[in-house]
């Protein structure tokens, strides 16, 4: 019996993450190129997902640092708030999440968000219709890891009170998440939504082989929850 379900954040709660204006306007406050400024937010992504640039103001400052960049403490602190307004403009939520969450959560299913991210999604994700929902919230700058790494999975299993055997993973594929899920003992399953394809996102997994939904709308019925009303 499924006890509990585990999703990615990115690209799974959230529709296909495209990048917005929003990151040529944090380029300029900082006083970088803003090719530059998305080249090195690429090459950066893995350690600053696992926590490895420190606070946001830190972070953002080595970065500039790293484009020979020196901004102010008013131009890393306004830089930050852009940046958390950008991540949620590049992201927003599916329209169906909360009504899946919500049917979950009705049928007694525990739910853990379980994401890869730098310093904006646990203060993001605080704000949005989600914290009154979930149950655990796993981010990798905390943990110290990414996915696939076993250490995800087990603070979001721990932090459920769930057997690995008894818990969803869904994800959309991303940072091979769902080969790291499965490892770990958990039931993965990919989401492969119409609007994912040419959507953001690092170390995809594209030979995954295991079960596929199309939509959010079919994990309540695959935990035995009522069906979503339309």
């Amino acid at each position: 019996m499924i006890e509990a379900v585990c999703f990615d954040y990115y690209n799974t709660c959230t529709s296909a993450v495209r990048r917005s204006g929003g990151h040529r306007r944090t380029a300029e406050v900082l006083g970088v190129d803003p090719a530059a400024w998305l080249s090195v937010l690429d090459r950066t992504y893995d350690e600053r997902a696992r926590g490895g640039y420190g606070s946001h103001l830190a972070g953002l400052r080595r970065l500039c640092t790293e484009l020979g960049a020196e901004p102010t403490t008013a131009q890393l602190r306004e830089a930050a708030e852009l940046r958390l307004a950008t991540v949620q403009a590049d992201a927003p939520l599916r329209p169906e999440t909360l009504g899946v969450l919500h049917a979950l959560r009705a049928a007694g299913v525990r739910i853990a968000i379980v994401s890869d991210c730098w310093f904006e999604l646990p203060l993001v994700l605080p704000r949005t219709p989600l914290a009154d929902v979930i149950d655990a919230a796993v981010y990798s700058c905390q943990v110290g890891h990414t996915k696939p790494h076993a250490a995800m999975y087990a603070t979001a299993c721990a932090q459920l009170d769930v057997d690995p055997a008894r818990c969803l993973y869904v994800g959309d594929g991303g940072s091979r998440e769902l080969t790291g899920a499965a490892r770990f003992g958990l039931t993965a399953i990919q989401l492969r939504a119409p609007d994912l394809g040419a959507h953001l996102t690092f170390h995809a997994e594209p030979d995954w082989r295991g079960p596929v939904v199309t939509s959010l709308e079919s994990v309540p019925g695959l935990v035995g929850a009522r069906e979503l009303v339309a």
